[in-house]
C-alpha cells in the first residue's frame, strides 16, 4: 500500500459546486466506507449540493458519471470496488470502468474523481475502504480530487 507522496489538498470556494456521488453496490461494506469518506469530504469542502446515485457495479459507474456530467454537474466522485477472482472478468471490468471514466471526463470537461478500488483480495479493499481500521479512505481521497479539480477548472474558464 502507498500513500506516500500523496498531496496535501486545500479545499476552498467549494460551496456553489454540484457533485454527484456515483457508487457501485458490489461490496456493501467497502462501499459503505468509501461513501461515507466521499460524503465527509464533500462536507469538509463545504458543498451543499451532493446526489448519491448507486449503480449496480463498477462497470456501470461511466453510464452515470456521463449523465451527472451532461445533466449539470461540476463534479462527478465515483466509486466502487472490483475484487480479483478466478477469470478474466477483473480485468475486462477494472478497465471498462477507468476507460470509461477517463472518457467523461475528458470528453464533458467534468472531473470526475477515481475511487474505483482495484484489488486482489477483500482484505485490501477493506484496507483502503476509509472504515474503522482502514488504512486509507479513498473514498474521502476521491471526493477531495474531484472538488480541487473542478475549482481549478473553474479557474481556468474564467480566465479564458
Amino acid at each position: 500500500m502507498s500513500g506516500e507522496g500523496a498531496p496535501t489538498l486545500a479545499v476552498e470556494g467549494a460551496g456553489g459546486l454540484r457533485v454527484v456521488v456515483v457508487a457501485a453496490l458490489w461490496h456493501t461494506r467497502v462501499m459503505d466506507g468509501l461513501v461515507a469518506g466521499a460524503q465527509r469530504a464533500l462536507a469538509e469542502a463545504g458543498v451543499a449540493d451532493v446526489t448519491l446515485v448507486r449503480a449496480p457495479g463498477s462497470f456501470e459507474l461511466p453510464v452515470l458519471a456521463r449523465a451527472a456530467a451532461d445533466g449539470g454537474a461540476d463534479a462527478v466522485v465515483a466509486l466502487g470496488v472490483v475484487v480479483r477472482g478466478g477469470t478474466p472478468h477483473f480485468d475486462y471490468v477494472c478497465s471498462a470502468a477507468t476507460d470509461g471514466l477517463v472518457q467523461v471526463s475528458v470528453s464533458t470537461g467534468v472531473p470526475v474523481g477515481f475511487g474505483v478500488l482495484t484489488c486482489d483480495d477483500d482484505e485490501q479493499a477493506l484496507d483502503r475502504a476509509g472504515l474503522p481500521g482502514s488504512r486509507e479512505d479513498k473514498g474521502h481521497e476521491a471526493a477531495q480530487a474531484a472538488v480541487v479539480t473542478a475549482l481549478a477548472v473553474r479557474s481556468l474558464r474564467r480566465r479564458g
